[in-house]
């Protein structure tokens, strides 16, 4: 027989993927092609009338994408093999591709995630919210695309989820313990981290090196399902300044192992300067309600940002990638173009860092944040950097706002809003409408959301600029500043 007559190589691997997709009752779709981007970080695709939303590819390519959802109008799918590879693709840097939420975005080259990010800031802003933007300031991307973040959480488990060739090695099923980070929408999964590219080192090698002395030394791993075992989490922070703190939880009071772990631990890295641990014996991993004991060095690091110090502890909240926060307060400030008289409000003021960043820039700074303990970090920065002119409130925005209120501390020239991804409380908008700040800069960590608030406020106020900012590189989320002013 001829070698034409014989199907290639492609054909055979295609015809296999399709019976063994059957096999599973699973549908798959063929030479479907990649037409453009959309929210989320998937993409756009048609199939026999329908709509498909499309994971793991880029406008351009033609793949073999597995169904995972199907209705009438419209489906979802994920990429199983691609046919047709667009330019913007590159290999992923990372070995947990794929299965780790963390990083989506690992198989797009940087600045074609800059580009993909910058219209969908755009075309949220003009096709859901309906927005009239004057200026439209290009996106200002990372100087590092990895290694950015300051803080990472681990979970112990009992037992590795393994996927992929570990799962299919691992013919007798033995149970193997593991420190890394939960998949997706599940909470009881957890895959064993070898590598992580989001903090530089010494994160993987403490990680690393507190796994063996654990399995070395009997420790037990938590079992998320039963809720037992000794080890459930580690949680590392780092500053731009070198700084790094360790905080270890246990579930249990072991007084022995725990001094044994934080000693090795104190030895090994001379480097970590605030070592501490809590006891959590709750159903939840929060530390918020716990009390943390610090086992050797501080119990605090500081940061930097600008010419400002932040003390951070243990509980603190702290946006998580240092340098392009400073990036994205510049732009408030730019925005805000203070003169030096105005009264600011500072609405979900978190930690206070926007308001304290801004305060050599006008007369005053009030800033309004339901979390307590956000408050108390804010008042404790203020006074490590020996501002004056601002004071923060714990309340909750949507209700604090009365006669009394403004009686007390004027009514304000400029309000900064920097909601959470819900965007703010509709009662919050009114109340905005009803204040008629001359400027409002809105930044948001979801331009959906902001959409939405924009278009409520659109007809008291004029959208002069935005500037989509991205401060997780790897992912499809995009942060967006928008300077409103009153009509």
């Amino acid at each position: 027989m001829d070698d034409a007559e014989f199907p290639s190589e492609n054909i055979v691997s295609n015809l296999l993927r399709v019976i063994s997709a059957q096999m599973r009752n699973q549908i798959l779709l063929e030479n479907l092609v990649v037409e453009s981007y959309a929210n989320e970080g998937k993409c756009i695709a048609h199939h026999e009338g329908k709509v498909v939303f499309v994971k793991g590819t880029l406008p351009g390519e033609v793949v073999y994408a597995r169904v995972t959802k199907s209705k009438k109008d419209w489906m979802e799918a994920e990429v199983s093999d691609v046919i047709q590879s667009s330019a913007d693709r590159q290999l992923p840097f990372c070995q947990h591709f794929g299965y780790c939420g963390g990083c989506q975005w690992q198989h797009m080259k940087y600045e074609a995630q800059l580009r993909y990010k910058e219209q969908a800031a755009i075309e949220t802003l003009e096709r859901l919210g309906k927005i009239s933007i004057k200026e439209k300031l290009p996106i200002v991307g990372c100087d590092a695309d990895r290694g950015y973040r300051n803080k990472l959480e681990f979970t112990f488990s009992h037992r590795e989820w393994q996927v992929g060739e570990a799962f299919r090695n691992n013919t007798e099923r033995i149970e193997y313990p593991a420190v890394g980070y939960h998949f997706p929408k599940y909470f009881d999964r957890v895959f064993d981290v070898k590598e992580c590219h989001l903090m530089p080192e010494p994160s993987d090698r403490i990680r690393l090196a507190t796994k063996k002395f654990c399995v070395e030394n009997g420790y037990e791993f938590f079992n998320l399902i039963k809720q037992t075992g000794l080890m459930r989490n580690i949680i590392i922070r780092m500053t731009t300044t070198g700084e790094v703190m360790l905080l270890v939880v246990f579930a249990q009071n072991d007084e022995e192992k725990i001094r044994m772990l934080m000693e090795f631990l104190r030895q090994e890295f001379p480097e970590i300067i605030s070592l501490q641990y809590t006891i959590n014996a709750k159903k939840n991993d929060t530390i918020y309600d716990l009390s943390i004991i610090t086992h050797s060095g501080s119990d605090a690091i500081y940061e930097r940002i600008g010419r400002l110090k932040f003390r951070i502890s243990a509980k603190s909240f702290f946006q998580t990638n240092t340098r392009q926060t400073e990036k994205l307060y510049e732009c408030v400030k730019e925005f805000a173009a203070l003169s030096g008289n105005e009264l600011v409000y500072d609405f979900y003021s978190g930690t206070g860092s926007i308001a304290m960043y801004i305060a050599d820039g006008c007369r005053k700074v009030i800033g309004i944040e339901s979390v307590a303990q956000a408050i108390e970090d804010a008042k404790v920065n203020a006074a490590i950097n020996d501002i004056q002119n601002v004071s923060f409130h714990v309340a909750d925005i949507s209700k604090i706002f009365t006669g009394e209120f403004y009686s007390e501390h004027g009514t304000p020239d400029v309000v900064i809003t920097d909601p959470p991804r819900t965007g703010m409380h509709p009662d919050v908008v009114k109340e905005l409408l009803q204040m008629q700040p001359m400027k409002i800069v809105y930044v948001s960590c979801n331009v959906a959301t902001q959409a939405r608030d924009l278009q409520m406020l659109s007809g008291k106020y004029s959208v002069e600029r935005i500037r989509p900012l991205d401060l997780f590189p790897q992912t499809h989320h995009v942060e967006n500043v928008a300077e409103l002013k009153l009509i």
